[in-house]
């Protein structure tokens, strides 16, 4: 699948982008129980980008950095600062930094990819990432409840105190579907529409660019400047959708932490 589809039949309509986009053919190891497709193959990609591009800034530390040192560790203290050490504090933030730090750059280099031509698609745009991410999230979330408080963190999130004994009934439903079905939904949900949408934009744009251009010619030329112009301008978007979403995605695994490990728990 390319960002430039095909865009017209036979006829000469134009076709636009399609959901079936996100379940390509298999492309490797086809029928052994560990097939890859292009999105799976673009999420490997991924990942070894951002191990090669960590392991290049970290091998060879020194304590006047170089210009990629700085730029890793810029990143690094981002996650540290304004996400694990701001919410949960310095002990329990750096606690689960590894988890966040990792969250984050996974996120984001795999949501970048949607924008790198040839790749064209970002490995959370279908649902097992976004679900694997937001279920690792869930179990931290439940882990660190019961670590801090064995015994009483269940109670306390299914029992808020204050609340007369006749409420419950309403309330303890309440509480554990928004808090034990509902958040890992909306975080699996969040970050996969995101990329879905997105995704299908920019190849609308580029597709309508391409039929405008190469299919029908003449004066729609115009148009197909305008459709590029479009396209362009939500590439530079989607940088910052891809950044949002991974910032988003980790903020709230870090908040559902601090709710766990609270006090009052």
């Amino acid at each position: 699948m390319n960002l430039l589809v095909q865009t017209s039949t036979d006829d000469g309509t134009f076709h636009g982008p399609s959901i079936t986009e996100f379940f390509p053919d298999i492309v490797l190891f086809e029928g052994t129980g560990f097939d890859i497709n292009r999105i799976m193959l673009i999420r490997l990609l991924a990942v070894l980008a951002l191990v090669i591009v960590f392991w290049l800034g970290t091998r060879n530390m020194k304590m006047v950095p170089s210009r990629f040192q700085s730029i890793i560790e810029m990143g690094l203290d981002f996650v540290r600062v304004n996400i694990a050490e701001d919410l949960l504090g310095k002990v329990d933030g750096k606690r689960f930094l590894p988890l966040l730090t990792t969250m984050f750059f996974m996120i984001f280099t795999m949501n970048f990819t949607g924008i790198i031509p040839g790749l064209n698609i970002a490995g959370t745009s279908v649902i097992g990432v976004p679900l694997v991410l937001a279920l690792i999230s869930y179990v931290t979330f439940i882990y660190a409840g019961i670590k801090k408080s064995p015994g009483k963190f269940f109670k306390n999130s299914l029992f808020p105190t204050g609340v007369p004994w006749p409420v419950y009934i309403i309330v303890t439903p309440i509480e554990f579907i928004s808090t034990f079905i509902i958040r890992p939904v909306t975080l699996t949900l969040r970050l996969l529409m995101n990329m879905v949408v997105g995704h299908l934009l920019l190849v609308l744009f580029f597709a309508a660019t391409q039929f405008f251009v190469f299919t029908l010619g003449g004066w729609f030329i115009a148009m197909g400047a305008v459709t590029f112009a479009f396209g362009f301008a939500f590439t530079l978007f989607e940088i910052l959708v891809a950044l949002l979403q991974a910032y988003v995605f980790t903020l709230l695994t870090a908040v559902y932490i601090q709710l766990a490990v609270a006090e009052e728990h």
